[in-house]
């Protein structure tokens, strides 16, 4: 039985640790609390967190007029954390090479913030019961999207949070909501992490600046390109456009969102060169 304080106390909201290297009156950090009322930067001396990793989550934060996706990391511990970092910092890459080495999340880590040069963070894991640390080799092009959802496999068991957290104020206003095919062609780079500077390269060879002003058929041909890249190195490519055109195109005819078809293809994908290796 979990034990219920009762009496006063504070709401239970989550703690946002947000991971970046900076200084405060004189104060070094590398993750710090916002105070929401006073509009300041709080920094956190602990370098160490440990508690249960419970959820991965996306969320888009505006950053000097961009939107930026970022990786919150939930945390069960005497209260419920949430470390947010850059879903391409060193911070967040760092963090997934050493969880994909943990196959039971059911037993405490340590999650440490460590700074690196100029303003970089890099996070360290530790099994929390015998502190030792969790090794993993460094890989700058490790298939991100394949590694988090493995993470999020192994994390389907476990406690679900829904929370509404405090907006932050924006020191610029809000832009304008993105075009629909601009953000469908967003969500998808995203997924498989694939280089905007090649979305970029692609949609100047078709003479324009964003997918929104491509028609719907052509924003179909460049999601079907970020995927078959993706899945290049996986399968056999005639077997990545086949099934893809089965589970995908399939899938959205019957009233499947695009996103939710692509996460099944690309989980079918990564079955298949599993069996393949095992043989």
């Amino acid at each position: 039985m979990v034990e219920i304080k009762l009496g006063l106390g504070n709401p239970p909201d989550p703690i946002y640790l947000y991971v970046n290297q900076g200084e405060v009156q004189g104060e070094q950090y590398v993750w710090y609390n916002y105070d929401i009322p006073q509009d300041k930067k709080i920094p956190v001396r602990e370098r160490a967190l440990t508690g249960y990793i419970a959820q991965l989550k996306f969320t888009t934060k505006e950053y000097k007029g961009k939107d930026k996706l970022k990786l919150d990391i939930v945390i069960s511990a005497d209260e419920i954390y949430v470390v947010r970092s850059g879903i391409e910092t060193n911070f967040t890459k760092t963090f997934l090479l050493g969880a994909s080495q943990v196959d039971d999340f059911s037993k405490p880590l340590v999650i440490t913030s460590t700074p690196g040069d100029e303003n970089t963070v890099f996070c360290r894991l530790y099994y929390a019961l015998n502190k030792s640390r969790i090794r993993y080799d460094w890989n700058p092009n490790a298939d991100w999207a394949g590694i988090i959802q493995s993470i999020q496999s192994k994390l389907s068991g476990n406690q679900v949070f829904d929370f509404e957290e405090e907006s932050i104020p924006k020191t610029k206003p809000q832009n304008v909501a993105p075009h629909p095919q601009d953000l469908r062609v967003k969500q998808v780079r995203t997924l498989f992490n694939y280089p905007v500077d090649l979305v970029k390269e692609w949609l100047q060879s078709q003479n324009v600046e964003r997918p929104s002003q491509l028609p719907l058929s052509e924003v179909d041909k460049l999601v079907n390109i970020i995927c078959m890249a993706w899945a290049a190195d996986k399968v056999d490519p005639n077997h990545a456009a086949s099934s893809y055109q089965q589970q995908v195109i399939r899938g959205m005819s019957e009233g499947l969102d695009e996103v939710a078809a692509i996460r099944a293809w690309a989980n079918y994908v990564l079955g298949q060169r599993a069996t393949v290796n095992s043989r």
